[in-house]
């Protein structure tokens, strides 16, 4: 057996640890680069502790998910301001576009020299400059991950730059941060965190640290994720959340992931849907493919042996099989009353803001999303064709053909 562990220099997790930020980076440098969400609303205790400790900055608001172009205009920026230090506070999308801004402050050439697929995939060669990454949702755990992954908008799809590298000098985890979050975000993220547990648990480079580390996440996000979605006052749901969140991101940094990951890319880069949302309507039909493909095609499969102990994990039933612990996610889904793929059109002009939604985008006018196309069953195959590429579905449990693909899409968006 042979396999590596890698994380954070440093982890921080507990309330209130958001106010140990500033201490710790006016030890790092004098001029930050801060990278927030659509606002520096919830950066603004932050920004006055480094006004405190004497260190100047400047702010950049990431407003959706990133894209190279994005990462541009932030690395410029970065630049003038002479950054010798970064902090990225903020959802998946905010932390991976700090990553790439400190990688790329100190490693020579052009940002798509060092992406996947559409660049050279040249490796990080230089220390970034300092990063410290605070997450204020709980689902990515991109806090704790070597990879960063853009939108290429001449590309329709997204690709990751991956480097040990990326990982952040100090995360800092503070359940605090998510108290805010409304029941939509919640489930969303808290569903992306399950995802990253499961795949990571049944992938095939899965190793006995990540294995623990995805036990003790999938125990603490089955018996939270619905009580945090129905009261996110919910102090201990929330902390539970927090560290399935982070636990998920150690898992699939150092194990991987699998097919639900494999089709979000091409989703994603091609439709502008959310990553979490992508997920969410993806995880019980990728679980149900997976299980009834190894049941028929590898019945001696150890990573069936693994979808049984999910499904005792999520259910708290010694006596459940694989198949219990998919109808426990297609029920817990269900619950939360996501639109299909092709409802997510409205996010293809808009810039939706997420503390506005609740359960769904029916608020929306109709005028709004008028000429804008979503998810069409003529999508599919181009979709399955550039997943079958991805590392992602690499790591999945057992090869899926293209028509168990198309399949689960067409049950994740209900095409007739």
């Amino acid at each position: 057996m042979k396999f590596e562990f890698a994380t954070a220099t440093r982890i921080i997790f507990g309330t209130g640890t958001i106010r140990e930020a500033a201490p710790l980076a006016a030890q790092m440098g004098k001029w930050a680069f801060v990278v927030t969400g659509h606002s520096t609303e919830r950066a603004e205790m932050l920004l006055g502790e480094l006004r405190k400790h004497k260190i100047d900055f400047v702010t950049f608001n990431v407003t959706g998910e990133p894209t190279t172009n994005l990462v541009k205009e932030a690395l410029q920026q970065a630049r003038q301001a002479k950054t010798d230090l970064v902090l990225g506070i903020g959802g998946g999308s905010v932390l991976d576009t700090g990553k790439v801004v400190a990688a790329m402050l100190t490693n020579k050439g052009r940002l798509e020299d060092y992406l996947e697929i559409v660049g050279q995939g040249r490796p990080l060669t230089q220390n970034p400059v300092p990063y410290i990454a605070i997450p204020t949702t709980a689902g990515t755990g991109a806090e704790v991950t070597r990879n960063a992954v853009l939108g290429v908008p001449e590309y329709g799809g997204k690709v990751s730059m991956r480097s040990q590298l990326l990982l952040p000098r100090i995360a800092i985890v503070d359940p605090e941060l998510t108290y805010s979050m409304p029941p939509f975000l919640t489930a969303t993220t808290g569903l992306d965190a399950l995802t990253q547990l499961i795949e990571a648990y049944v992938c095939n480079k899965a190793n006995p640290l990540t294995d623990g580390i995805c036990r003790e996440g999938l125990v603490r996000a089955a018996r939270s994720l619905r009580q945090v979605y129905e009261d996110g006052s919910n102090k201990s749901a929330r902390e539970d959340m927090a560290l399935a969140s982070l636990f998920s991101g150690m898992a699939l940094a150092n194990a991987g992931l699998g097919a639900v990951h494999g089709l979000a890319g091409p989703l994603g880069g091609m439709l502008n849907i959310p990553h979490g949302l992508i997920c969410a309507r993806l995880l019980p039909y990728v679980m149900q493919a997976n299980v009834q493909a190894l049941q028929s095609r590898a019945a001696d499969s150890q990573a069936l042996v693994r979808y049984d102990e999910i499904a005792q994990l999520l259910t708290s039933r010694n006596s459940a099989r694989a198949l219990d612990g998919v109808e426990w996610m297609q029920e817990l889904c269900s619950g939360f009353k996501l639109p299909s793929l092709s409802q997510f059109k409205w996010f293809d002009r808009l810039t939706i803001r997420f503390d506005k939604l609740t359960t769904s985008p029916s608020g929306l006018v109709p005028s709004e999303v008028e000429g804008v196309e979503g998810l069409k069953e003529a999508d599919l195959p181009a979709i399955v064709a550039r997943s079958q590429k991805s590392s992602s579905m690499k790591g999945n449990p057992v090869t899926l053909t293209d028509d168990e693909l198309i399949d689960i899409l067409k049950k994740a968006d209900k095409f007739d």
